[in-house]
């Protein structure tokens, strides 16, 4: 193209090039749509005439080296119901131009690598596939409503404000990823609800400085192991995995953005949902991470994988995946959040190393739901589940309920254990609940007491020495014989002989057992304590 005008116009431009040219320097929009509704859409509708055409290298033009703007002006692109021919390259530049591409047609990639923009808006556009490794803005990146026909790479980008990927719906690449971001950094938030995406969305090692929400979105991949990709991914705030309000059929064209992120009661809204599995191990998140409304359709080998996840709460209130595996191991939260529902059955959650420090079930989780949920994660028994729990209960108040998950260990403990160690466990749990029940010790003591003392009614003993014996008592006497350490001058004066002996010798050997297991459970408490 050679130079035409004062204002660096090329030659041959066409007419929608020359009003492009024209509204750039002046600073307005370039509206070549044809402004009705079924004619005008990118995606599905009919095919634009050469009225609506602009050339990839014009727009390149425009924006690496454009006219001075109009005076008094400021000059941008803001470009709306073209179709842009050729491939957009503008690779290594820096476009200081505001830039805003609504309702248009690419035909060719976008070619963004190591550039550098103010604030870059693509919102409803058809793109067939945005090139960004190392791409840095200033202000905002917008990708709202695009359909991205072969994947997005933002590798190691830098966003200076917000990225806004809400509502794009994004095919994926030759590797098998709709969206590659890995090492990109978001200065503030990172917003994609109700995104829509068909391959591997990658986010490793991504910092987003204020919430990223995911909300009512619809993550997919058919062809590999994980939907959602992103260890070691920090969110200054929160991480929204939930539900969604969807946005109003009625909604202002001129205000895209807008649109609500929560549902409200009786109107219509949308679940997050995750076909293929989903990774946040080592994730660090500042306040909360959320499922609230969340589902997952995972094969018998994926995992929703939140090893080593550290936030001050977890809000855990999705529907449980029917097939794969629910993984907190090594996990630090502050406040988990549950419901009864929200895990999967025995064999499809892992938890060892798994701490929190308070409980908030939504609706009914009674304690016995919640030592089952213990028990779907250890389908081999391990004690550390358990002893968080009961520290937990214990912490909040609940000191019965911290006993009950503590008995509940010991029988499982008991199923690992040799015959002769499983008869004697079995031994006390009748009697005394493995120490966490010290009443019941009372009861046996008086029913053995009142035992021996009835059979001793029946009968007294010859004493041993006939000139020098205390006053039969046969209720004294039971009770020396029930205790082991204690002398209450009873045993050693009387001789019992034939079945009288045996059962004072029963009485002797039930008081060993049953000072025993009571000495075993408060040992077992003091370690507690």
């Amino acid at each position: 193209m050679t130079e035409a005008g004062d204002d660096g116009r090329p030659d041959g431009l066409t007419d929608a090039e020359q009003q492009m040219w024209e509204t750039f320097r002046a600073g307005t929009v370039c509206d070549l749509g044809a402004r009705t509704a079924g004619l005008d859409d990118p995606h599905n509708g009919p095919v634009w005439g050469p009225e609506r055409r602009v050339r990839a290298e014009v727009v390149a033009r425009l924006l690496l080296a454009g006219p001075a703007p109009v005076p008094g002006r400021v000059g941008c692109l803001k470009l709306r119901g073209a179709q842009i021919t050729g491939r957009l390259d503008l690779s290594g530049g820096t476009v200081a131009p505001y830039v805003e591409i609504r309702s248009c047609r690419f035909d060719g990639e976008i070619q963004v690598s190591e550039t550098r923009f103010g604030t870059l808006r693509l919102d409803n556009c058809a793109i067939p596939r945005l090139e960004g490794a190392r791409l840095h803005t200033e202000g905002d990146l917008h990708l709202a409503r695009c359909r991205v026909a072969r994947g997005i790479r933002l590798t190691d980008a830098q966003i200076g404000t917000d990225l806004l990927i809400s509502q794009a719906v994004v095919q994926r690449d030759g590797g098998g990823r709709a969206i590659a971001a890995d090492g990109m950094a978001v200065a503030q938030d990172l917003q994609a609800d109700l995104l829509e995406t068909h391959g591997e969305v990658s986010l490793r090692g991504v910092k987003v400085g204020a919430s990223m929400s995911l909300r009512g979105a619809r993550l997919g991949n058919r062809h590999g192991r994980r939907a959602l990709n992103a260890p070691t991914l920090t969110v200054e705030r929160t991480l929204y995995l939930t539900s969604a309000g969807l946005p109003s059929p009625a909604g202002d064209p001129d205000r895209p953005y807008d649109w609500s992120q929560t549902p409200t009661g009786g109107g219509p809204a949308q679940h997050f949902e995750c076909r293929g599995g989903l990774r946040l191990d080592d994730g660090r998140f500042g306040d909360s991470v959320d499922f609230y409304g969340a589902r997952f359709d995972l094969a018998p080998d994926q995992e929703v994988s939140l090893r080593r996840v550290q936030t001050p709460e977890l809000r855990f209130v999705g529907d449980a995946p029917e097939r794969g595996r629910v993984v907190v191991s090594g996990a630090k939260v502050v406040k988990l959040v549950d419901r009864s529902t929200s895990w999967p059955g025995r064999g499809q959650v892992s938890m060892e190393g798994f701490v929190y420090q308070e409980l908030a079930p939504r609706g009914h989780f009674p304690l016995s739901r919640r030592l089952e949920w213990l028990e779907a994660a250890t389908p081999e028994y391990s004690p550390e589940p358990y002893e968080r729990l009961a520290a937990v209960l214990r912490d909040g108040g609940e000191d019965v309920g911290a006993r009950e998950v503590l008995v509940a260990k010991q029988r499982r403990r008991r199923d690992t254990l040799s015959p002769a160690a499983k008869a004697w466990g079995y031994l006390q749990d009748w009697t005394v609940v493995y120490g966490y029940r010290p009443g019941r010790a009372a009861l046996w003591m008086a029913v053995l007491w009142a035992a021996g003392t009835l059979l001793f009614l029946r009968h007294e003993p010859a004493p041993l020495k006939a000139d020098e014996h205390p006053h039969w008592d046969a209720a004294l006497y039971a009770l020396d014989l029930l205790l082991p350490v204690i002398d209450l001058g009873q045993q050693g004066q009387w001789k019992p002989e034939g079945g009288w002996q045996w059962g004072a010798t029963a009485l002797v050997l039930l008081g060993w057992i049953l000072a025993t297991t009571v000495a075993a459970g408060a040992s077992r408490l003091l370690r507690r304590g």
